[in-house]
């Protein structure tokens, strides 16, 4: 029997062009043997723009939604999934050859991690690629490790959260993504990396288109008073998690 990827994408009208990339990107995966993926793309709201975008393929799930911003979008899709790990990528993004099977290779191989990360190029408007300075090595990372750095960072991950692949009952657990309207993805991120071991890969996972549509690219993402909140409420959460002591894979008490 085949056993599952999901991938989960949150579109919404402008980004819907980009689909077909993202697709192709996914097609040029090769899995291991008895894997496969299946894509759920979710749109943020109910329209006609995305739909006419969606690839034709029998492995691509499409549903629509009442409108609450990507993580809201992400967190539907999970109804809509089955299987042990969920991928993320967003609707203007690539995947790299070999990424979903490095995913693979780290959380079939090492039970006690719970996420894994990669490193990222931007894409830019040319078609030419920029690399991020300070990526940390390949291997593991320990629970706590990131909210630090975070902070002294001006909230800038050391890792990107657009290259998560996760445990999906992990990420249930969690609450999925955070309510937020914007950095709900560093907030799953830094709520994972207090609760459990994740994974860095040094190879190229994604490439993260930069265009002028992007929801992280406009005005209102940088508004200073509501940063700030976002920022707090992400902070707040991973260290509430982390001084709570749960952990995952959750610890078997002596019979």
């Amino acid at each position: 029997m085949l056993r599952r990827v999901v991938v989960v994408t949150a579109v919404h009208g402008p980004s819907a062009e980009f689909l077909p990339q993202a697709h192709a990107s996914l097609c040029a995966q090769e899995l291991p043997p008895g894997w496969e993926w299946h894509w759920v793309i979710q749109e943020d709201g109910r329209g006609d723009t995305v739909r006419p975008h969606v690839p034709r393929d029998p492995r691509v799930t499409f549903r629509q939604g009442r409108s609450g911003g990507p993580g809201v979008a992400r967190t539907l899709a999970l109804a809509h999934t089955e299987g042990a790990y969920a991928k993320i990528l967003d609707a203007d993004d690539q995947l790299t050859p070999g990424a979903l099977a490095r995913d693979l290779a780290v959380l079939e191989g090492h039970p006690s991690v719970g996420w894994t990360t990669s490193r990222v190029l931007d894409l830019l408007p040319d078609g030419s690629t920029a690399a991020f300075p300070g990526d940390p090595d390949d291997g593991p990372i320990e629970p706590g490790a990131l909210v630090g750095p975070w902070r002294a960072n001006d909230h800038l991950a050391p890792v990107h959260p657009a290259t998560l692949c996760v445990r999906r009952d992990l990420l249930l657990a969690l609450g999925g993504w955070m309510a937020l309207p914007a950095s709900e993805d560093t907030g799953l991120l830094l709520a994972l990396n207090a609760v459990s071991r994740g994974w860095f890969s040094a190879r190229v996972g994604l490439l993260y288109r930069k265009w002028d549509g992007q929801a992280t690219g406009q005005a209102a993402h940088a508004d200073p008073a509501e940063r700030a909140a976002r920022m707090a409420v992400v902070e707040a959460r991973a260290r509430a998690l982390g001084s709570f002591g749960w952990t995952y894979p959750p610890v078997t008490a002596p019979g």
